[in-house]
């Protein structure tokens, strides 16, 4: 007896299973980094690497907060004609937790459009959107142009002019600036990576060299009204992110009803048919929030893990903080003379995880953020040492371009708070920017010009 095939799809088809995932381009498990270079994978993707995360009280405008998140790290600015610019593919983020569960309250979300070529020159001038997430509400709130990179007198004349004149206001208060900056984090990272080595004693009689003089990156730079994020606590906290568009291509099982004919009937019977879906999400690619934590906290093997993750799933790293390597390095390296404490490090948990109570606590939630209390107001004489220099408008209560936070970092995993005396002893040699802060937004100077090519040596 032969039987006929008549498939009829039933009214609501269930998906029951998928069979297969291909997913092209970085994928949810290769999330990567955040900071300079500090992970295996994100130094494959330079535009999408976080490098820098700053957040304090405006000096010149204390009743708004302004967040300087950078990108790209080590921007030769004589690097063209394929000038740096932000990636056309991905998504820049900017986050803000209000009431310490480590989740964004408030997201600023920037998408950038492709430059136009010009001759033999990459044109660096890109326009770009602002979106404010607000739980599930998303709205435009600006649209603006990068400054083009600072190529030389010639290309980009009047520099600080262009510049000015690429800040946009932001709809509902505050303003925004994104394009290429003079990278405001120094550092004799020359020395520290060479087994934590220092040029003159242990740090702090001078005689650095500060590896990113002369380099620049690519900032985004919020300044909003503290009215717009302040509740009772006072502190906020605050990380950045970069996402990436994937392809994801599934197979999947839908269960469709089939009717078979029999004989003369009918039989009714249920049968799988495979199909394939492809979709395209978003994915995590960097992460940053307090500085250093990737680079100092987290062992080579679980750095792209970390970065995979979000600062409300921090306790699974949380042992790191309790149990600092680079403590155990310094004491390996330097026997007898710093002595760092190696274990049972609440300190660091209260810096880096909840917050310090009476400045900046957010809760009982192990989370990296960048937490700042903005009730506190700036300093009329800033402490590059921050709170560890009795100045508490600064690091670990945000951070300030000034702040010098290679030293502190050392000086807390030296044990500083847990009255370590020799925690002093530490430093990298590098006090301070080779350029000063501009005294208005966007605050970071302006980049290096191509031209000018400082590193460069002229010939005779």
């Amino acid at each position: 007896m032969r039987k006929y095939l008549f498939i009829l799809v039933a009214g609501a088809a269930v998906l029951s299973a998928v069979a297969a995932a291909i997913v092209r381009g970085p994928a949810p498990d290769s999330a990567v980094a955040s900071s300079h270079r500090e992970a295996p994978l994100i130094s494959e993707d330079p535009s999408a690497d976080n490098t820098d995360l700053y957040a304090f009280r405006s000096p010149d405008r204390p009743d708004t907060v302004t967040i300087i998140a950078n990108w790209l790290p080590a921007e030769d600015p004589a690097a063209g004609p394929m000038y740096y610019q932000f990636s056309s593919s991905a998504r820049y983020n900017i986050l803000i937790d209000r009431n310490g569960d480590a989740r964004p309250d408030v997201t600023y979300r920037f998408r950038f459009s492709p430059s136009t070529p010009v001759a033999f020159l990459r044109n660096t001038v890109q326009p770009y959107t602002v979106s404010q997430v607000t739980g599930t509400s998303t709205q435009q709130v600006a649209a603006g142009r990068t400054p083009p990179n600072n190529i030389g007198p010639r290309t980009t004349p009047n520099y600080r002019s262009l510049a000015a004149a690429a800040i946009t206001p932001l709809s509902g208060g505050g303003q925004v600036f994104a394009g290429q900056r003079e990278d405001a984090f120094f550092a004799d990272i020359g020395a520290i990576f060479d087994s934590v080595g220092f040029r003159r004693g242990t740090g702090i009689s001078g005689g650095g060299k500060d590896f990113f003089a002369g380099y620049g990156v690519h900032s985004i730079a919020l300044q909003l009204p503290i009215s717009q994020l302040d509740d009772a606590d006072h502190t906020i906290g605050v990380w950045a992110s970069t996402e990436r568009q994937v392809l994801q291509v599934r197979t999947v099982t839908r269960r469709v009803k089939v009717r078979v004919r029999v004989g003369r009937g009918f039989r009714t019977v249920v049968t799988p048919v495979k199909r394939t879906v492809t979709s395209r999400p978003f994915v995590q690619v960097s992460r940053i929030a307090n500085p250093l934590v990737n680079e100092l906290i987290i062992p080579t093997e679980r750095k792209d893990e970390w970065n995979r993750g979000t600062p409300a799933q921090e306790s699974k790293f949380r042992t790191f903080y309790e149990n600092p390597i680079l403590a155990r390095l310094i004491n390996q390296l330097y026997p007898g003379v710093i002595n760092a404490p190696e274990s049972g490090r609440d300190d660091l948990v209260a810096v880096l995880l909840t917050g310090v109570p009476s400045l900046n606590f957010t809760g009982n939630t192990p989370a990296d953020l960048l937490r700042l209390n903005m009730s506190i107001a700036p300093a009329a004489t800033p402490s590059r040492l921050g709170v560890f220099g009795g100045d508490n408008a600064g690091f670990p209560n945000g951070r300030r371009l000034e702040d010098d936070v290679i030293d502190i970092a050392e000086r807390a995993v030296a044990g500083k708070l847990k009255m370590n005396p020799r925690a002093d002893l530490l430093g990298d040699g590098v006090d301070a920017n080779n350029v000063p802060s501009l005294g208005s937004f966007p605050y970071q100077n302006d980049p290096p010009s191509g031209f000018d090519n400082t590193k460069g040596e002229t010939k005779p």
